[in-house]
């Protein structure tokens, strides 16, 4: 009896513990543990964005100061190291014509910075087995007019397709199609299906940097998930890294772009008037701000939206290097190689608008320019790289060998 009552006794112990680690209960506790996370998370992040401008870096101010007059630099920028913002200031107008001027706050069209988000997506879906990166665009999309491009191959601009927003805009005004009213990424698939333009070169020849890329990749979000990328990426993306001004903004949605900050040419003349070929997004079309950014870079490092093997793929040169060191992954540009910082970036102009958005992954920096007036102004930042001690984010400042004149780098 007693060896009966210590069996059942023991028996019922094992079947307690099992129940607690079976595949349910973790699932429960890792949702819990996630959610505690998250909760820890969002508490930091009003200290990560914290900032006394009497405590400001007095020589980054002075080197802004000087971009702005010298350079013509117009529009927002932010220097962060180590979750502390160094320095960060609005410069300039966000409209000249009504003479409004750029705020913190201000929303930005982020032109391709916009693919660094698009490719989070793609291998959002690819974690969650909805997408692979062997698939073919014809997979989704069967009477798609080319063989062989895979995901892969669009994500590292390898696609050899020939770019959508001239071949649209020679079609549009040769048509006499309304001007004005943005057409969608689905109507764009569409065009290129009936009118099969000749492609660039045959798939997987070369690096060939293209926003036909892109435009597909969001248009398979679309198709993969029946939601619009818009919607996606609120859900999946925006939201879940706490990105509260960031919203991807299409002339096919809306017929005025809800937000104040003006691209404009490089000399003021006019600004530039969104038309049509602001409806494709995923190559351009999401709109943010200086602050939004930060929290991206910190929920990508995180693993809140990719895994680190995902990251990893991301972030691994698909292409010949340039200069030794510049190359394109998934979705970002980069700098990296023997005895040199991990960077990855991405830079961006649009309608009005010229970016970079640059990632030192080892030194942990991160550098945000946003200009609403396209000029030569981004091109002279290399003694601001110095002075943060971070790679000069310029290909042209590099000797074929991969090195800076006059440098030491082997």
């Amino acid at each position: 009896m007693k060896f009966n009552l210590l069996t059942l006794t023991i028996s019922l112990a094992i079947f307690s513990l099992s129940a607690c680690s079976s595949p349910e209960e973790k699932a429960k506790k890792a949702e819990a543990d996630k959610k505690v996370r998250i909760k820890e998370d969002d508490k930091t992040d009003s200290l990560l964005l914290a900032y006394d401008p009497a405590k400001g870096d007095k020589w980054i101010a002075g080197f802004v100061q000087n971009l702005h007059k010298k350079s013509g630099f117009n529009g927002n920028m932010l220097v962060a190291r180590k979750g502390k913002i160094l320095y960060q200031k609005a410069i300039g107008w966000a409209d000249y014509l009504h003479r409004d001027s750029l705020k913190i706050s201000s929303e930005f069209e982020l032109a391709s910075i916009t693919k660094t988000f698009t490719s989070v997506a793609v291998m959002q879906l690819v974690e969650a087995g909805k997408l692979k990166l062997t698939d073919d665009v014809k997979k989704f999309y069967p009477n798609f007019p080319y063989d062989g491009i895979t995901i892969s191959l669009l994500l590292s601009h390898r696609s050899g397709m020939m770019n959508y927003v001239y071949f649209i805009d020679d079609i549009w005004r040769k048509e006499k199609r309304n001007m004005k009213k943005g057409v969608s990424n689905q109507e764009v698939m569409q065009v290129i299906a009936d009118k099969k333009p000749n492609p660039y070169t045959r798939p997987d020849r070369v690096f060939h940097y293209n926003n036909s890329n892109f435009m597909v990749l969001a248009a398979i979000v679309e198709k993969v998930t029946k939601q619009r990328f818009s919607q996606y990426m609120m859900e999946h993306v925006f939201k879940p890294a706490g990105l509260k001004n960031t919203h991807v903004y299409s002339t096919s949605e809306y017929e005025k772009i809800p937000v104040d900050v003006v691209g404009h040419d490089r000399t003021w003349r006019y600004s530039v008037a969104q038309n049509f070929l602001d409806g494709p997004v995923g190559d351009k079309g999401i709109y943010s701000t200086l602050h939004d950014l930060v929290l991206y870079d910190k929920y990508l490092k995180n693993g809140r939206l990719l895994k680190k093997n995902s990251l990893d793929s991301a972030y691994k040169g698909r292409n010949k290097p340039v200069n030794g060191h510049f190359n394109y992954g998934y979705g970002w540009r980069m700098f990296d190689g023997k005895g040199m910082d991990k960077v990855v970036y991405h830079t961006g102009w649009w309608h009005g608008f010229r970016h970079i958005y640059i990632r030192d992954l080892d030194k942990d920096i991160v550098v945000i320019f946003l200009g609403n007036l396209t000029n030569g102004s981004l091109l002279h930042l290399d003694e601001l790289f110095k002075y943060l001690k971070m790679p000069v984010i310029r290909k042209g400042a590099y000797s074929g060998a991969g090195s800076l004149p006059g440098s030491d780098e082997d």
